[in-house]
């Protein structure tokens, strides 16, 4: 029997910002504006909040093309589709600026999310990050360091075996938000989950 050998794998190269950014790669006339630009799209309840951060590699350089999305909660921990509010879309997707590689999102403090069990998890927000060098996207988690009772009863947070790397995982307040840095590889390293 014939069978097609797997195709290797590419790294997502400079085409993810041509395809999913067109507008931010100086495209325009595919849509209006990039998809996941907006997260809030009306009036919505909860604590505005922008998210920003860096891609840094093992060699502490801040990655220019990185590609990031986020998914979250809505301020009462409810995701669109699931009876969140119908102003904020929960998804979110942002270029690292190709001078400083930081990313930004503009959105709403998430609320506390159930568990499987009824056990509420911290709020947080997921995220997806693809970049040169990167063959499959890598998901991690971000929480937030002044929600202390909250991720100290957190049902993921407490699966983690080594307890000194939590704080990879905690955005640190900032005027007008958080900051949340991600760490590739070496001291630091962010926390990613195989999912």
């Amino acid at each position: 029997m014939n069978r097609f050998k797997e195709s290797p794998s590419q790294t997502a190269g400079p085409y993810v910002h041509i395809g999913c950014t067109p507008n931010f790669s100086g495209i325009e006339g595919v849509y209006p504006e990039d998809l996941g630009k907006k997260m809030i799209t009306d009036d919505v309840s909860g604590q505005r909040i922008a998210i920003r951060g860096t891609v840094i590699d093992g060699a502490g350089t801040a990655l220019r093309d990185a590609l990031i999305e986020i998914w979250q909660a809505d301020a009462q921990g409810k995701f669109a589709g699931q009876g969140g509010e119908a102003g904020f879309t929960g998804w979110g997707r942002s270029p690292g600026d190709m001078a400083t590689g930081e990313f930004v999102f503009d959105t709403v403090k998430p609320g506390r999310v159930p568990w499987h069990n009824g056990q509420l998890q911290a709020p947080h927000v997921t995220f997806w990050i693809v970049a040169r060098g990167i063959n499959l996207g890598l998901h991690t988690r971000m929480y937030f360091a002044d929600e202390e009772a909250a991720n100290a009863e957190d049902p993921i947070l407490n699966r983690i075996e080594h307890k000194s790397r939590i704080p990879t995982l905690m955005a640190q307040p900032e005027d007008g938000g958080y900051r949340f840095d991600i760490r590739l590889q070496g001291e630091g390293e962010t926390i990613f989950f195989d999912i």
